[in-house]
Order: structure tokens, then C-alpha cells, then sequence
């Protein structure tokens, strides 16, 4: 004899029967990256004061806006799908705002060493975003959600730029001033108190 769900149990088969794994799983990862983007709003403003060069400072600038756009986008799709704007917990991006955070304390204010690291420190972030953003485009298209693929396409191909950018700055001044700066500190090193000369 077959027993009978519990009303728990009823309600689980109804909720996964209404929602595909794989579709629970796009939903999360929506969620996912909901609670990075406004994450990162606050911290790109934290990296803009800490940057050195004006450069690097309007390149957090101008990503800080487009990721008010990326958050944006998020909401427009969980109203498409059907879906409440919930943000979920990010351990990577919390991660990688934190390592952020540890590179401004650790290295001299107004260096170019910290724009370097900085610069590193972000493409990180794009490198996760990127990697997320291309996923969840594939998922997008497999689901059928065609409109939702379009707007997180174009959210991935400016992450892509961003990094692209990030790139160019450093390659372009940064990371040979950086590189100067340790060159001058060790000419201008003064000998050491009572050291011992042979």
C-alpha cells in the first residue's frame, strides 16, 4: 500500500515540479550575482580613493556606474522570469572585495605600487564576473529565455571591456612606475647603522 505525503512533502514535489533544477539553479546564480554587483558599487567607490592616478580613479568611476546598470539589468530580468530581485550571499565575491581591502591597507598611500595591485585586484573580480556572466548566458539560451540571454550578453561584453581597459592602464604607465618606485628605494637605501663592512 502507497503511504501518503506529508503536506511538507506535497509541497516540495509541487515547488520542484514548478521549478527545473536547472532553472532553480540560473535563478541562484541570478541571485548570486545580484548581491556581487551591489557589493562592488560600494567597493569600486572605496578603490577610487585609494587610487593614485587619475586614470585608474575614472576607470572606478566609470565601472561604479555601469554596475549601477548591471544591478539594473538583474532586476529587469527577475521581473521577465517571473522571479522577486533577491540578493544571495556571494563567498567569492565577498572574497574578493575583502583581498581588495587588504591591498589598499598594505600598500603606501599615493604609490603606483597600489594602483598596480589594485589593478590586479579588480581584473580578479572581472575574471569572476566574466566567467559567471558567460554561464549564465549559455543557461539563459538552453532555458529559452532568449531576452534574459541578450541582457546578460551585454552585461558580459562590458565586463570584458572593463578588463580589456584595466589591461591598457597597466601595461600602458603603471607597472613601469610601479617598478621605479622599487629601483629609486633601493638607490636611496642608506647602509645600515654598524653594519659590517669586509
Amino acid at each position: 500500500m502507497k503511504q501518503k505525503n506529508q503536506p511538507g512533502e506535497i509541497a516540495a514535489d509541487a515547488e520542484n515540479k514548478k521549478v527545473p533544477p536547472l532553472e532553480k539553479f540560473f535563478i541562484d546564480q541570478l541571485k548570486d550575482m545580484y548581491y556581487a554587483e551591489k557589493l562592488l558599487i560600494k567597493a569600486l567607490a572605496e578603490m577610487k580613493s585609494a587610487a593614485t592616478t587619475e586614470e585608474l580613479e575614472d576607470a572606478f568611476e566609470d565601472h561604479r556606474k555601469q554596475t549601477e546598470r548591471h544591478v539594473q539589468r538583474l532586476e529587469k530580468i527577475f521581473q521577465m522570469i517571473g522571479q522577486e530581485a533577491e540578493a544571495k550571499k556571494c563567498e567569492a565575491m565577498d572574497g574578493l572585495i575583502k583581498e581588495a581591502k587588504t591591498i589598499i591597507n598594505e600598500t603606501k598611500q599615493g604609490s603606483m605600487t597600489r594602483d598596480a595591485a589594485l589593478i590586479i585586484a579588480a581584473q580578479k573580480v572581472e575574471h569572476y564576473e566574466i566567467a559567471t556572466y558567460g554561464g549564465l548566458v549559455q543557461l539563459a539560451i538552453t532555458l529559452g529565455k532568449t531576452r534574459a540571454a541578450d541582457l546578460l550578453d551585454k552585461t558580459l561584453t562590458e565586463e570584458e571591456q572593463t578588463d580589456r581597459l584595466l589591461t591598457e592602464i597597466a601595461e600602458n604607465d603603471i607597472n613601469m612606475e610601479a617598478e621605479e618606485e622599487m629601483e629609486n628605494k633601493t638607490e636611496a637605501q642608506p647602509p645600515a647603522v654598524g653594519a659590517w663592512s669586509f
